[in-house]
């Protein structure tokens, strides 16, 4: 495929969900053009390459209730391999705590965000798990296109090998507590995981970057985060996922310690009103409902830099109106 042909089929490679949204903003005819070039059924060999280097991926999967997870998978470069251009195979498995280990299925749909944020490339794939067995899987492609770096905290890492190995741990969340709030507020970056699993060629898991300076996700309550969201690539895989399936499935990284957050809930976005004006730039917000989650100390076998912050923070500021405070941050809304 040298040539790297885009879409081939005569339906959308966007479902529903995401026509509707790009239908909101005037933007469905553009997006249809633009998709149909960039959005493909099989891995261009760049992208081979370019899992096959990687130390770790961001995992999107949905448990036997039907709420989707966000997940970390980690291992030795080489771990993800391209057999051909519609498989990408993983040997890993989940690390321990991990609810991944819960959702692997064969048949299950699977979302992977294959991201290097030393240098701010990343690549997306959704797609099925087959062969599932001890040692790992392959997932099968669907829809597999590259993403902008924009928002991306460029981070340094080392692999700690074998750290993975051992129990760490586990700590059930129903609730936002100390821990919990001081690894939020503090965070530049998290990951989220959607979900549409209908049976059109659009359908699957999705998992998504955002990012900002630290206090870009605030805390409104023990069980209630609020998001701001920016413009971005248009595609809205995210938010159109959220327009027919409201659940979603957070992570949060802490970089120093390598403690790790995963939370399942629901989310609803706030389209228009007078509290988006509190986040300056921002166009809609992202306001997610905590279900369950689960805090696992020390689990990351990564240490990390400190980040050198993306330029495009720059050129976004919001507010928090308490009356006390101001604060400068900014997110994408990477689709």
């Amino acid at each position: 495929m040298a040539n790297n042909p885009g879409w081939e089929r005569e339906e959308s490679p966007f479902h529903a969900g995401e026509l509707a949204i790009q239908e909101r903003f005037g933007l469905r005819e553009r997006m249809d053009r633009q998709g149909r070039r960039v959005i493909r059924e099989y891995l261009p060999e760049q992208h081979r390459q370019f899992y096959s280097q990687l130390p770790y991926i961001l995992v999107g999967t949905v448990d036997a209730d039907g709420h989707p997870w966000a997940s970390i998978l980690v291992g030795k470069p080489g771990f993800l391999s391209s057999p051909d251009d519609r498989t990408l195979r993983v040997m890993k498995m989940p690390l321990s705590g991990d609810p991944l280990a819960e959702n692997l299925e064969n048949g299950g749909d699977i979302g992977l965000l294959g991201i290097e944020l030393h240098t701010r490339r990343r690549n997306r794939l959704n797609g099925t798990i087959r062969n599932l067995s001890a040692d790992g899987f392959e997932v099968q492609v669907g829809q597999s296109f590259g993403n902008c770096p924009q928002y991306i905290q460029a981070r340094a890492f080392e692999l700690w090998e074998n750290e993975s190995e051992s129990p760490k741990p586990v700590y059930r969340v129903e609730n936002f507590g100390e821990r919990e709030r001081a690894m939020i507020t503090a965070a530049d970056t998290f990951f989220i995981a959607t979900a549409y699993r209908n049976e059109s060629a659009a359908r699957g898991v999705d998992v998504s970057h955002r990012g900002g300076n630290p206090g870009f996700v605030r805390v409104d309550d023990s069980r209630t985060l609020t998001i701001p969201d920016f413009s971005g690539n248009f595609h809205f895989n995210t938010f159109g996922n959220l327009q027919l399936n409201p659940r979603a499935g957070l992570i949060f990284i802490d970089f120093d310690r390598g403690d790790l957050l995963y939370l399942t809930g629901t989310a609803t976005v706030i389209w228009e009103g007078a509290e988006i004006r509190e986040y300056a730039g921002a166009e809609r917000l992202l306001r997610f409902h905590l279900e369950k989650g689960y805090r696992i100390e020390g689990g990351l076998p990564l240490r990390w830099s400190e980040p050198e912050f993306s330029p495009f923070l720059d050129s976004k500021r919001w507010l928090v109106e308490s009356g006390v405070r101001s604060q400068e941050s900014g997110v994408s809304n990477r689709g």
